[in-house]
């Protein structure tokens, strides 16, 4: 049985906490080892033992540890989950049983699928992609590596995201519609065709406001 931390004891830490609790491997395949966080007082209140273990920084993973890195803004989560790779950390896909996936669905590691979490079919995920609850991806679309879906986001067919992007809740991407790497999509958005690497767009249809 492997030892297994989630980086981030935030909100969505705690949220994936009580999600992994509902996942067959809990207990089976992983023995939670606890959180890993540079704020040692993350978890205060919340009565979630053992706690924050470590800050990220500070800890050396052993062979056969496991990590779900639950840190929703991508460029962070990219930059802590390299490191720790490069020093041997093991990050295995979240699949919460609430979730669907498809046929001839592909996904690079540490990606997390949250409850009621849609693939169809054909999708592409890269390394390290959060899907929300509730949130949809459609038939042959890709998203880079690091994108973050948030709750009830509907990515639809052929829809290319690129690297570290971020979409905020309620928010849409149609049909070849692409988005280029660390681009911003405000909540509630329409996007409806192509979005520039960087920028930050928001509205029906969603328009640039950054930068």
């Amino acid at each position: 049985m492997s030892r297994l931390f989630i980086i981030g004891a935030g909100g969505f830490g705690r949220e994936v906490y009580s999600w992994l609790k509902q996942s067959p491997e809990w207990g089976a395949a992983w023995a939670f080892a606890g959180f890993l966080d540079d704020n040692p007082a993350a978890l205060d209140g919340y009565g979630i033992p053992p706690g924050v273990l470590s800050a990220v920084s500070d800890f050396v993973p052993l062979t056969g540890d496991q990590f779900v890195c639950a840190i929703g803004e991508p460029r962070a989560r990219l930059s802590i989950c390299h490191a720790l790779r490069a020093r041997g950390a093991v990050f295995p896909l979240v699949r919460h049983p609430s979730s669907i996936v498809g046929e001839n669905c592909r996904f690079g590691v540490g990606c997390i699928l949250c409850p009621g979490a849609v693939l169809t079919v054909n999708v592409t995920l890269g390394d390290f992609v959060i899907v929300n609850v509730h949130s949809s991806i459609g038939h042959d679309a890709r998203l880079g590596e690091g994108t973050t879906l948030s709750g009830h986001v509907d990515i639809t067919g052929f829809a290319v995201l690129g690297e570290g992007v971020f979409v905020g809740s309620h928010a849409s991407v149609l049909p070849r519609a692409k988005v280029g790497a660390y681009a911003k999509i405000g909540a509630g958005s329409v996007v409806l065709r192509s979005v520039p690497a960087g920028a930050t767009v928001m509205g029906v249809p969603a328009k640039q406001i950054l930068p």
